[in-house]
């Protein structure tokens, strides 16, 4: 399993803290607005169509994402996000890939800055670690919804890379380029997906295993950066042995 996927576990088993926070509806809005502004017509617009599929999946109001589309496409006022990637190390050089939507880039690269310093990272340059990652596809697909297998057969066609199995869902990975036929692949198949992104999957020699006290850290580390509202994703290198990870998963 990646690094990615136990990243994606610990995620998942704290979502409700996240929902909460009102974290989710903020960073999936903004999602919607920016990828409205190629159109507002999501059939034509397959960035828009993923972006509004998260959003039901997350349950945000029909009205919600209406008005999140009207304002990526000028029909509305609001503030106007720019893309951002940055890159940085963790304690014992791991690697971390953190994508941002922002209205003030000096803004969020204070605080970015700021959080790497307070657990103990450093914020790095452009390029120091993307060359850890893989920049492809990712499809998450309930294990209740479907088998291994029959997902397989599903996606072989279409482009679909790989499964990894998760505690609770099936990661199917794609190149980036063939994200929509593979979501294709799913429905035409009646298979429902819970999320469709893209994301940065770290290269397998370049994993780094973490484990303890310094796991923890860069867990918190990792949170923290998710936790600013200028932050989308983040991505490590960290890798954790099943007895840490269920360690960790039980203090959760």
């Amino acid at each position: 399993m990646s690094g990615h996927s136990k990243w994606s576990t610990i995620k998942r088993k704290k979502g409700a803290n996240d929902a909460k926070r009102g974290k989710i509806f903020t960073k999936l809005i903004r999602e919607i607005s920016v990828a409205a502004r190629s159109g507002g017509d999501e059939g034509a617009n397959p960035s828009l169509r993923t972006a509004v599929q998260n959003a039901k999946a997350a349950n945000m109001p029909a009205a919600t994402i209406e008005r999140a589309i009207r304002r990526g496409t000028g029909d509305e006022p609001g503030a106007i996000y720019e893309e951002g990637l940055f890159e940085g190390y963790g304690l014992g050089g791991v690697a971390i890939i953190v994508e941002t939507l922002s209205d003030n880039r000096n803004r969020t690269v204070s605080e970015i800055r700021h959080v790497f310093t307070k657990y103990n990272g450093n914020l790095a340059e452009s390029g120091a670690v993307a060359w850890m990652f893989e920049h492809k596809g990712v499809i998450e697909v309930e294990k209740a919804n479907v088998s291994e297998d029959d997902l397989l057969l599903a996606i072989v066609d279409a482009g679909g890379e790989d499964i990894q199995d998760g505690d609770q869902v099936h990661e199917v990975t794609t190149p980036v380029a063939d994200l929509e036929p593979v979501k294709k692949a799913l429905e035409d198949n009646g298979i429902a997906f819970a999320q469709a992104t893209l994301a940065w999957m770290p290269k397998r020699e370049t994993m780094l295993e973490v484990q303890g006290e310094e796991a923890e850290k860069i867990i918190r580390l990792l949170e923290a950066l998710e936790d600013l509202d200028d932050v989308q994703k983040v991505f490590s290198n960290f890798d954790l042995r099943e007895d840490e990870l269920e360690k960790l998963m039980a203090q959760a």
